[in-house]
């Protein structure tokens, strides 16, 4: 502090606590798995051949100068709310690497040939917001709902959702489940019926005064570490009764209605409430009947894409997303709330055109990673406007390209969270940036 005067004291103090008074600020990743239609739902070409342009019409939304698809009326009527990058874009047509990409901001560092997660895969978003986020209200820095994506079939999940190389000691909490059922709880964070909150911490000294007694073998120093931590954290947890930001029996039925008793409409109903209780990231993992289908999973539409988004994609979505936006707003959380809602790439130009899956038929749309949308709204950005352009048939970006890295370093801005940090790689032995990407700034 040498060579401030009183001035100087009084404004750094001012700064200070202008800083402390500032509303924690979130994100919600809600993530489209399976690819949606970039040219069938937000960025269509009604100009456009039939084969390329498809069988749905736009229509108009409260932004008269943005059309989006005919069977999004809600999500029409807020668009005021909402920023569409139709520019998103990178090179990987295969589902789990592409998933990589967007969950990790960095190329996937493996030959595409599988979808499966490896303990040398780049660390996620969550697993960075984990570490690296300022958890509030007892609640962890990052959690993942309803499930990890993984498919049929397949022993492990889909590649990049956990902390990789960085150490799984980083990883979100995963809030696995169903909300839309009348069982549904969640285990960890909730005191058993015989426990109360003297007892818990009475067990707690104990099993710190038994951490204490003797020297740890130290080939064993960082597997305790870790799972000191993670007990420390659980006890918080519990301590905090913070299970009770799980229970949506709090909510009234009307709102849960409104949300869809679907396991998706619940789960964003569930990440309002975690929003709430102050956690800064929570990602939400799409689902719906056609999660096991195997070659159209989700969001995935190799054959039937326009039955498929009418009657079941698109109903979905456009119940639950809008509410979820309506709510947050209503609550005033959505000033300093970044939505974001994306999926692993979009889909062909043309009807029936082959890029990887030999399942597409000519109903369906293949992988294409060359164009694609990602929703925004909250968090400061402005609402009611469109964000780069792509070509006459959506195939290819226009202006204003936005990279997975680009989307990231706008998501770790708004957190707060300082993209030169590093952390160590476990199996380079380096420390690595957690970003690469360059925030888009005039948004």
């Amino acid at each position: 502090m040498l060579g401030l005067g009183t001035g100087d004291l009084l404004q750094l103090r001012k700064a200070s606590a202008d800083q402390k008074n500032q509303p924690a600020r979130s994100c919600v990743f809600v993530f489209l798995f399976g690819g949606p239609s970039q040219i069938d739902l937000w960025d269509m070409k009604p100009e456009a051949p039939v084969e390329v342009r498809g069988d749905f019409r736009s229509i108009a939304t409260s932004q008269p100068t943005i059309r989006i698809c005919e069977h999004l009326p809600r999500l029409a009527r807020q668009i005021d709310k909402l920023c569409l990058i139709r520019s998103m874009t990178h090179r990987m047509n295969v589902h789990g690497p592409a998933m990589s990409e967007l969950y990790t901001g960095r190329p996937y560092p493996f030959p595409p040939i599988t979808d499966q997660a490896r303990p040398d895969d780049w660390p996620s978003m969550s697993s960075l917001a984990m570490r690296f986020g300022q958890p509030q209200g007892g609640l962890p820095s990052s959690i993942v709902l309803p499930w990890y994506l993984q498919f049929t079939g397949q022993s492990r999940m889909i590649a990049g959702q956990k902390a990789g190389r960085m150490g799984r000691s980083h990883d979100a909490v995963l809030v696995d489940g169903d909300p839309n059922t009348d069982d549904f709880s969640v285990k960890g964070f909730q005191l058993a019926d015989d426990v109360s909150t003297n007892r818990l911490e009475q067990r707690r000294t104990l099993l710190e005064q038994f951490n204490r007694q003797g020297p740890i073998p130290t080939n064993r120093n960082t597997r305790v570490s870790g799972r000191s931590r993670d007990t420390g954290r659980a006890f918080d947890f519990l301590q905090q009764r913070a299970g009770r930001a799980f229970n949506l029996d709090r909510e009234p039925a009307t709102l849960r209605d409104a949300y869809g008793r679907t396991r998706i409409g619940q789960s964003l109903l569930l990440t309002r409430r975690l929003i709430e209780c102050g956690v800064p990231l929570v990602t939400v993992n799409w689902v719906d009947p056609t999660k096991i289908s195997g070659t159209n999973t989700c969001w995935d539409t190799h054959q039937d894409n326009f039955p498929k988004l009418k009657n079941l994609l698109c109903p979905m979505f456009d119940q639950s997303f809008p509410t979820f936006l309506n709510d947050l707003e209503q609550r005033g959380l959505l000033d300093t709330t970044l939505v974001v809602a994306v999926g692993e790439f979009g889909r062909t130009p043309k009807l029936g055109e082959f890029t990887q899956s030999s399942n597409t038929k000519a109903t369906g749309r293949d992988h294409w990673p060359h164009a694609f949308t990602a929703l925004l709204a909250g968090g400061g950005v402005r609402g009611g406007q469109v964000y780069g352009s792509t070509t006459r048939n959506a195939g290819h970006v226009d202006t204003r390209p936005v990279t997975p890295a680009d989307l990231h370093a706008t998501i770790y801005h708004h957190l707060g969270i300082d993209t030169q940090q590093t952390y160590h790689d476990e199996f380079q032995n380096v420390e690595r940036r957690i970003c690469e990407g360059r925030r888009v700034r005039d948004i």
